[in-house]
């Protein structure tokens, strides 16, 4: 049996600016050990709002309402005395849009290595630095210029680099928000490939747009709509035989005004 490394318990987001608005309606959801799964939904569902409730990423926004639970591995999340940097630690996170830190390739790796002083010498450093570019399939693209800004990488190398600065600090979770949508087919399809094999070793959360990519990479699949989960399942149950009638009509092919919402995202 697989055991759940990350689960939620009635988790809520809300935010409570000029309007309150529940982006997430007392979610439910486990994730298990080395599976990926996939959070489709249309656009302002509260997908990217979930995902970043789970490392606690909303601390550092005003006028943010969390209730509920998030449990790491069976400890919470949010009802603790550690520290949030320490929770991100354990779960990673990877945004939309590839974001390059101004250092080197070489220290955009080594920097969360360097943080939480996770080697013993300039030998292990070197080490760790390779064996996590290898992970993303970016070494052999950069190993002769790892002392070269990261910034002048290609939009699709500065993702896979994303991952490799987020499994550097070997995380327990690795959450993953429409990493593929700002990328060309060609740097998509190489990040996919990435996150293939990823999969087979990290539990990862992934947030994506497309139904096709969620058929492609997940194992399980959760279908949220107006911050509530509508349904989950296994993917090929997910997509051949959906349960709930507005899953039917969501992965059938939903218009836009069916679905227009904008509250959250």
């Amino acid at each position: 049996m697989t055991d759940t490394v990350l689960e939620t318990e009635n988790l809520a987001v809300t935010y409570t600016g000029d309007r309150r608005v529940e982006a997430v309606k007392g979610v439910d959801l486990a994730f298990p050990e080395n599976r990926l799964t996939a959070i489709i939904g249309p656009s302002g569902c509260g997908k990217s709002t979930y995902l970043k409730a789970l490392d606690r990423l909303h601390d550092i926004q005003p006028n943010v309402e969390i209730t509920g639970e998030v449990y790491l591995r069976g400890e919470p999340v949010y009802d603790t005395d550690e520290p949030a940097p320490e929770i991100r630690k354990q779960v990673g996170y990877v945004p939309q849009e590839p974001t390059a830190l101004p250092l080197s390739i070489y220290e955009n790796v080594a920097y969360g290595l360097r943080i939480h002083g996770l080697f013993d010498s300039k030998d292990d450093l070197d080490e760790l630095v390779e064996r996590h570019l290898r992970k993303v399939n970016l070494f052999e693209e950069v190993s002769d210029r790892l002392d070269a800004p990261a910034a002048g990488l290609s939009t699709g190398q500065i993702q896979r680099l994303c991952l490799a600065r987020s499994l550097a600090v070997e995380p327990d979770v690795l959450l993953c928000d429409e990493v593929t949508s700002a990328l060309d087919p060609i740097s998509a399809e190489n990040v996919e490939e990435t996150l293939a094999e990823l999969a087979e070793e990290y539990t990862i959360v992934m947030v994506t747009h497309s139904m096709d990519q969620a058929k492609r990479l997940a194992d399980e699949v959760v279908f949220l709509y107006l911050g509530e989960v509508v349904e989950t399942n296994d993917v090929r149950s997910f997509f051949e035989d959906p349960q709930h009638e507005r899953t039917k009509r969501f992965v059938s092919g939903p218009t836009d005004d069916e679905y227009a919402v904008s509250d959250a995202t």
